[in-house]
């Protein structure tokens, strides 16, 4: 079993605002529930989840699953990694070695998805275990969304906005952790910040998973492991107008 944060802190104040009055974004309605609670509702069915801790606008978040005693409701931080730190600090004693982190904005995830990535992740001993999905799934899915792709030797890919993480080791990386985030929608930046000769690799399309892996967790002083998953719902993350009619139309189905 494995507790789950849910990352729910952002302020619509951004291109959703004209959308939604919702002051946050993880509160904004898609059809008859907030945009958190389709992500809510995936982890209580998945089978591996223990604990559910909202990190978010608190008093909000109090009103809708005060009843609700697996959920725990955390006032978020002033960046995403604070947030996080608080999030594991509120489980106390209740985390093991691993958490299972989600942001509030994929409502297309399921219960059988968060199972079958935990289950790909089960025997991997790493701090962080990151998925990544395939341009080619992705647009074969959700054909016409707008993503960030990064060009490897494998392929083609995009993040997920879901990760498993040692909570013993986020402290000590968050300073780094910031900028890698602050980054993570431009891969040339990312790169380029990692180092030069990852540049050089990036630009002539030998840059491997292995390669990555392995440069990030030597700056970061942790084990970190990508994993390729066929899931693209992990990654359609509603932060603008055409991704919150795609969700809307896609859930009234």
């Amino acid at each position: 079993m494995i507790s789950a944060i849910i990352l729910a802190g952002s302020d619509n104040d951004g291109s959703l605002k004209e959308c939604s009055d919702a002051t946050s974004e993880a509160l904004i309605k898609i059809g008859d529930k907030t945009m958190v609670e389709y992500v809510i509702n995936a982890l209580e069915e998945a089978k591996e989840i223990q604990k559910i801790v909202i990190v978010g606008p608190k008093e909000d978040l109090d009103k809708l699953y005060h009843d609700r005693p697996h959920i725990i409701t955390v006032e978020s931080g002033n960046s995403i990694i604070n947030s996080l730190l608080q999030g594991i600090n509120s489980l106390k004693e209740d985390f093991a070695k691993q958490v299972l982190v989600v942001t509030a904005d994929i409502p297309l995830i399921t219960g059988q998805i968060i199972d079958d990535f935990l289950g790909l992740c089960r025997n991997k001993k790493r701090d962080v275990i990151y998925p990544i999905v395939s341009k080619e799934q992705n647009e074969k899915k959700f054909p016409g969304v707008k993503r960030t792709y990064a060009k490897l030797k494998e392929g083609v890919f995009t993040g997920g906005n879901i990760f498993i993480v040692n909570p013993n080791i986020v402290a000590q990386c968050a300073t780094f952790a910031e900028k890698i985030i602050a980054l993570r929608k431009s891969p040339f930046k990312l790169v380029e910040f990692i180092g030069l000769s990852y540049v050089l690799k990036y630009i002539f399309g030998r840059l491997s998973i292995t390669d990555a892996e392995k440069r990030v967790s030597e700056l970061l002083g942790i084990q970190v492991e990508a994993v390729i998953v066929p899931y693209p719902e992990i990654g359609v993350d509603v932060d603008k107008p055409s991704d919150l009619d795609l969700a809307t139309k896609i859930l009234s189905i």
